[in-house]
């Protein structure tokens, strides 16, 4: 069988790809542009179109087509499979196919999805049950991949939930990280955010498993709504960090900072414990857990003479901008280090929504020095009414403070290299391709 990949450089198309690519599947796919991603696959001799989409990237012999929920309908290859008859499905459906021929644990949640992902991943593999995994980042444990191709029953899938994709997901056991407001550009309001986790939780079986983050009140708010009827439904286990006894004991094993890194890694032990996985295994597994691409991955860098530490960081939402910024004070802290961010806030609509919480979180937790850079214009998702009236120069005006300031990306670098002074830690963050200026330091 031959699969064409449309937008096969995304963080979860590729992960698919790659899934079916293993299975022994022929794979082909096109991206606008290429990447890490794109550059590995090639490494594989799959067949990748780089550039503007076309018709003729869709080769003679195609039996599916999968394609980013990214991709607009008008898309020269999507129209070609249609025209000719050939099967097509978003991403979503895709691996909504997948969560019904396995024993599927789905980790949702506005923030720490693949992080709690990836280390339930790992302890099922410390346990043996040979999952597999699809994730929306990459592991060294896995070959610094996005997927791993186990042989049982398990799968562990990332869910998430921007234009409701989890809602093609059929799990056996949910892990509720914590509901915030994201994606207003296609919910709106927290209203029907919470409306689209509550349709998640209503595709467990009878005996299905909900694991939630007790300390959430969106997700109480969900759990109290006498209209969802979904209370006596299945098994719900609840994590706190307060009144949960392995808070203590996780702290002091995890090598990864940060309060939100304690939740991630208590939802993952109540996963593990859901499937029977004795503590030993977990809390040795997470122990040994060094973290994953993009999450507070740290590096050691040379500028000149200049020794500097780069923190490189997914965070998008404010929420995550303060925990990754708490993380950075809490490891470094007593070390006297500059704290330095380079944020480059990811899509215009997200920044227009939140933009007075963004504004908060940087105030509230002032560093050494602040740099915003243009926001990343994601494709098939901006409007252009919005694109107008949104701009990075107006976080750091709204911000006021001498220590911020605006800079395009391509000053960065020779800022850098003029502007410090050797020992600080530097965070290059931000969920577009802000990292790429980590390799031309």
């Amino acid at each position: 069988m031959s699969i064409h990949f449309i937008g096969i450089g995304g963080i979860g198309v590729s992960s698919l790809a790659k899934y079916y690519f293993e299975k022994g599947y022929k794979v082909s796919g096109s991206d606008l542009n290429s990447s890490e991603i794109t550059d590995f696959f090639k490494t594989l001799k799959i067949k990748i179109f780089i550039g503007k989409h076309k018709k003729e990237n869709l080769l003679k012999g195609i039996d599916l087509v999968i394609y980013s929920p990214a991709i607009k309908e008008n898309n020269p290859e999507l129209k070609k499979a249609r025209k000719i008859g050939i099967k097509i499905q978003s991403y979503p459906q895709a691996i909504g196919e997948l969560t019904k021929r396995y024993y599927t644990i789905a980790v949702s949640g506005t923030h720490g999805k693949s992080t709690t992902t990836a280390m339930l991943s790992l302890i099922l593999v410390k346990a043996g049950l040979d999952p597999t995994v699809i994730i929306g980042t990459k592991i060294r444990e896995f070959n610094n991949s996005n997927c791993r191709v186990g042989k049982s029953k398990y799968l562990v899938v990332e869910a998430d939930e921007w234009n409701a994709s989890f809602l093609n997901y059929w799990p056996k056991i949910i892990i509720l990280t914590n509901i915030e407001k994201d994606h207003l550009d296609y919910y709106k309001n927290l209203s029907n955010l919470l409306n689209g986790f509550q349709k998640l939780i209503k595709h467990l079986p009878q005996d299905g498993k909900l694991i939630i983050n007790k300390d959430d009140e969106n997700i109480q708010k969900i759990l109290s709504n006498k209209q969802s009827s979904i209370n006596n439904k299945f098994l719900i286990i609840s994590y706190q960090l307060s009144k949960f006894g392995d808070s203590k004991k996780i702290k002091k094993i995890l090598k990864v900072p940060g309060e939100h890194n304690i939740y991630n890694a208590l939802a993952a032990l109540s996963g593990a414990r859901a499937l029977k996985i004795p503590d030993k295994i977990s809390f040795k597994s997470l122990s040994e857990y060094k973290g994953c691409w993009r999450r507070f991955e740290e590096k050691n860098l040379k500028i000149g003479n200049k020794k500097i530490k780069i923190i490189s960081d997914y965070a998008h939402h404010p929420t995550e901008v303060r925990a990754t910024i708490m993380a950075a004070k809490e490891k470094f802290g007593q070390s006297n280090k500059k704290i330095w961010l380079i944020f480059q806030p990811h899509q215009y609509q997200r920044t227009f929504y939140l933009f007075n919480d963004f504004v908060e979180v940087i105030r509230e937790n002032p560093i050494d020095k602040l740099i915003i850079t243009d926001i990343y214009d994601v494709a098939g998702r901006e409007k252009k009414e919005i694109k107008k009236i949104i701009s990075s120069e107006m976080i750091i005006k709204k911000i006021h403070k001498d220590w911020a300031l605006y800079l395009p990306k391509r000053k960065i670098i020779s800022y850098l290299k003029n502007c410090l002074k050797g020992e600080e830690i530097v965070i290059i963050m931000g969920a577009g391709d802000i990292y790429k200026i980590i390799n031309n330091l």
